[in-house]
Formats: C-alpha cells, sequence, structure tokens
C-alpha cells in the first residue's frame, strides 16, 4: 500500500511542506535545541558558582570575554528556537489569514525584541559601562 503524497509538482522539487518552510524550521529548531543544551549548563552552573557572590564578583564574571559570548551565544539561541517554536504553533492553530499574518509579525518583533535588549545588557555588563 503506497502513501498517497498530496504535493504539487512545485513543491515536490522544492522539497516544500504545506507551510513552505517545515524542513527548514525542523533543522533550526533541532540544531538551536542542540546549542541550548550545552549552554544551559553552562549558565546553570554559572548562577550555582555565583551563589553568594557580590555584586563586583558577579558583574566581573559576566564581564569575562568568553563568558559574554556564551552568554550572548545562549541569548541568539533561544531566541530563535523561541521564534520558531511559536511560528509554527501560529501557523497550526490560527486559521483567519489576516490574525495569523499579524500574529507571526507580533511573534517576530517580540522574540526579536527580547533578544536584542538581552544582548544589549550582556554587551552593557561585558564592556562594563
Amino acid at each position: 500500500m503506497s502513501k498517497q503524497d498530496m504535493r504539487t509538482p512545485l513543491a515536490k522539487i522544492l522539497h516544500l511542506g504545506s507551510a513552505k518552510s517545515g524542513t527548514e524550521d525542523h533543522v533550526i529548531q533541532r540544531a538551536t535545541a542542540l546549542a541550548i543544551a550545552p549552554l544551559s549548563v553552562f549558565a546553570i552552573v554559572s548562577v550555582v558558582a555565583l551563589i553568594g557572590a557580590d555584586y563586583e564578583t558577579a558583574r566581573a564574571y559576566v564581564g569575562h570575554p568568553l563568558i559574554s559570548i556564551l552568554l550572548i551565544a545562549l541569548i541568539s539561541a533561544f531566541v530563535l528556537h523561541m521564534r520558531i517554536g511559536v511560528k509554527i504553533t501560529i501557523e497550526d492553530y490560527v486559521h483567519s489569514e489576516g490574525l495569523k499574518h499579524y500574529s507571526l509579525l507580533a511573534n517576530s518583533f517580540f522574540s526579536y525584541g527580547i533578544g536584542l535588549a538581552c544582548i544589549y545588557a550582556a554587551l552593557k555588563i561585558g564592556f562594563g559601562s
């Protein structure tokens, strides 16, 4: 018994699903999950190591270039992972095209806004100003 493929010929050639970006989103979602796993362990270990430290010690730790880079990598992976996850949820469960369009737009603005604010904070601490 063969499975019937309901995709258009163009979609078959371009390897696109119904949402036109399912494979790409799936790959990026998995890649960010792989990046988040070790970076989260780093973040948890860092927070535990800083328990009881004063403000200046914590600021100096976060201001170290390697630590700042790892924090920015974690923030970037989290934001991209979050944006794609919410995008997929909106595409699957919002059926009104207008509402879907504005929801996807709001999702992108919110995700990138949060990401920029977090990266700005990490850079501000990292550069010590």
